[in-house]
């Protein structure tokens, strides 16, 4: 009998948790995201088609056109395999200062940056659902090599992403 009840407290314990899945709410992010979340919302963020080269770090966020995982052609596997129905970009920087950075994305995705060949484990990651124009914020420790940033999992064909220094 003890046991039944024992498994039974078990199941409620799972089923709460998997009910309340993802923190919600812009409160609920690990760290300040004010300023991510205006520059992913600025209405004059560049357009870009994935594949896109930029010389350098954007000063803003930018919007980065997405297309079927097979046409997008990362350069790198990406860590998690996209589900079907799903969309995926890249866009490669060849210049950047050296530092922590926080890389911010609208919607939901996967975030790869690979630089040097490999690809770049995350120093922190903080994401939180119904938050208004921004999903997620990661954070990455960057050398001033070229690096890409690669996106898939997206449900959109588009994504807003912002690549800011951390202050």
């Amino acid at each position: 009998m003890r046991v039944l009840a024992f498994l039974a407290m078990l199941s409620f314990s799972a089923t709460s948790a998997l009910a309340a899945g993802e923190p919600s709410g812009c409160d609920k992010f690990k760290w300040p995201i004010e300023r991510e979340r205006a520059a992913l919302s600025a209405p004059d963020r560049a357009q870009l088609a994935s594949g896109s080269e930029q010389a350098v770090l954007p000063s803003s966020a930018i919007t980065l056109g997405l297309v079927t995982p097979g046409e997008a052609r990362l350069p790198a596997p990406p860590e998690r395999a996209p589900k079907g129905g799903t969309f995926a970009g890249f866009t490669s920087v060849k210049s950047a200062k050296a530092g922590l950075y926080t890389i911010s994305l609208s919607i939901g995705a996967w975030i790869d940056v690979v630089q040097d060949g490999h690809v770049l484990k995350p120093v922190a990651f903080s994401g939180a659902t119904d938050c208004s124009g921004i999903r997620k914020t990661v954070k990455y420790e960057l050398s001033s090599q070229p690096f890409v940033l690669q996106v898939s999992g997206a449900k959109e064909n588009s994504i807003a992403i912002a690549i800011l220094p951390v202050q």
